[in-house]
């Protein structure tokens, strides 16, 4: 790697969409950002906004047949602005791979043995190594002289202490299926819990902070020390708080009795406990903003879901809070976590003996930045810190190639 390759270009593969971004690390700067979605269907549609010279959002829709066209696509529009993936100030390419397993707990330079794991991983995550193989793949054919990262959003959480990650299940079928808890949103969870710290004025080896990432898909986190120590995402992205489609926790028994007494397949349940279930099951709406107008409106289902929503996170607080033994701060992030002010306030309403509250004020302000939204009494600091994974690929890429 030559001294001027500061470039790097972090990739985000799903079964039909191309999420990038372009960013320098020598600089810090982010160049571009960008967005192909519904590949392969009619109405393909690419959002790219180069960043670097102030250009301006740039979209088009045609049809894009899969992710080579895609990929081939992006780079057309990096090389309008002068950014072509052919420049010699690229010096990797950083992949987010949702499930790396056991074996995969650092960012891993990519060879035919790792994409093999990957590929044997998919039975634990059918929805999202497939897609992130895909992405891999194109890249390579795209650029195979240049270094390819996985980025893992298990690696985070493989600190968990074995009694943490383990099911109370006989082990040796455990073993033999790899039944265990892996967690996800782990590049989110790295960098906000670092953040927050930082917000804080402390090391993250000083802070003990429970993040809440909250989107269509949520987590928690309890970070100890800048370890995480447990979390609610298990085997799948299917275990935890409620979500936007999925249905987070639910007793196991729950799918028996379906199957026995619904007639629902194994595939059909599968579908309602993913795409159907948590606030879109429950209200018929998964998104917060929507659900929120609803409950000004008098709407008794969807305060109803709401209150749901909030009981299972209140829930997690308080049992992280437990795991943890001392909290220094309540992190939340994403996009519900991020924008949703009705949430952070009853998220931590009543806690007050646990330590925390928010100031309505502040929690009120909207801003990008990270800021605490607690009053100066209040002995647990509660904050809003924006997540950036792409940014986090991009520091574990760039570390590990410069390495």
């Amino acid at each position: 790697m030559t001294a001027d390759a500061t470039r790097v270009l972090v990739l985000n593969s799903g079964s039909s969409s191309l999420k990038y971004q372009l960013l320098d690390m020598g600089g810090g700067a982010r160049l571009a950002v960008g967005l192909v979605e519904r590949i392969g269907e009619r109405a393909s549609r690419l959002v790219h906004t180069p960043l670097a010279a102030g250009g301006e959002k740039r979209e088009r829709e045609e049809r894009i047949a899969d992710h080579d066209a895609a990929l081939k696509a992006v780079a057309d529009e990096l090389s309008a602005d002068g950014l072509g993936l052919d420049s010699p100030q690229l010096a990797a390419i950083g992949h987010r791979v949702v499930h790396g397993g056991l074996r995969f707990t650092e960012p891993t330079l990519i060879d035919e043995a790792v994409l093999k794991e990957i590929e044997r991983l998919v039975p634990v995550a059918p929805l999202h190594n497939p897609a992130n193989l895909t992405g891999i793949r194109t890249a390579q054919r795209l650029r195979p002289d240049l270094p390819q990262v996985a980025v893992f959003d298990t690696a985070f959480h493989s600190t968990m202490p074995e009694y943490a990650a383990r099911y109370a299940l006989d082990v040796e079928t455990a073993d033999a299926h790899r039944v265990r808890r892996y967690g996800f949103h782990g590049t989110s969870h790295a960098y906000v819990s670092r953040e927050t710290a930082k917000l804080l004025g402390k090391d993250p080896s000083e802070v003990n902070v429970i993040v809440l990432h909250l989107g269509n898909g949520a987590s928690a986190s309890a970070v100890a020390g800048g370890r995480c120590v447990d979390t609610s995402m298990g085997l799948t992205p299917l275990e935890g708080l409620v979500m936007g489609t999925r249905s987070g926790d639910i007793d196991p028994a729950v799918i028996f009795h379906l199957e026995r007494n619904a007639g629902l397949s194994s595939n059909e349940i599968d579908e309602l406990l993913n795409k159907k279930s948590g606030l879109l099951g429950l209200c018929g709406d998964n998104d917060m903003r929507e659900i929120r107008r609803r409950i000004d409106e008098g709407d008794k289902q969807a305060a109803l879901a709401f209150d749901i929503y909030i009981h299972r996170l209140r829930k997690y607080i308080g049992a992280y809070t437990a795991v943890l033994g001392r909290v220094d701060a309540v992190a939340f992030t994403a996009g519900v976590g991020e924008n949703s002010a009705p949430v952070r306030e009853a998220a931590v309403l009543g806690l007050e003996e646990m330590g925390l509250a928010v100031d309505a004020r502040r929690n009120a302000e909207r801003s990008g930045e990270a800021r605490i939204i607690s009053p100066e009494y209040a002995r647990v600091a509660v904050a809003v810190v924006p997540t950036d994974e792409e940014l986090e690929i991009a520091n574990q890429t760039y570390a590990l190639v410069s390495a």
